[in-house]
């Protein structure tokens, strides 16, 4: 059981360093294979995401990827809905969340393939 959890953690690593959200995979396989519960992956995930987000923008930023202009503008309204939303999950039925992620990751799938196949291919993101 071990070696899974570290085979998970090295997945969301990989995919946070990638820089698309290791929790997009994390949450799933905590709860699916692993049978946590929806709470605590993603106690897990918030955790875990601030070690690979430094590890990451550090590098990023050595790459010159980071845009720090209009940063306020994004940090500001995201402080505020997730302490707002983070106590609002803290009271609803984790079947509710699970549901909720699901649907998230599908609605975020179909765009990205929508995006994908109508994208011309050039390195604009």
């Amino acid at each position: 059981m071990f070696a899974l959890f570290v085979a998970v953690g090295i997945i969301g690593g990989i995919i946070g360093g990638l820089g698309m959200g290791g929790g997009t995979l994390l949450i799933p396989l905590l709860t699916m294979l692993l049978g946590v519960n929806q709470y605590e992956a993603q106690a897990v995930n918030l955790i875990s995401f601030i070690p690979m987000s430094i590890v990451a923008l550090i590098i990023h930023r050595k790459n010159n990827l980071v845009k720090t202009d209009k940063i306020a503008y994004i940090i500001i309204p995201a402080l505020i809905s997730s302490a707002v939303l983070g106590n609002i999950a803290s009271t609803v039925d984790t079947s509710v969340l699970k549901r909720a992620f699901g649907i998230f990751l599908v609605l975020l799938g179909i765009l990205l393939l929508i995006k994908s196949l109508f994208a011309d291919n050039t390195d604009e993101d």
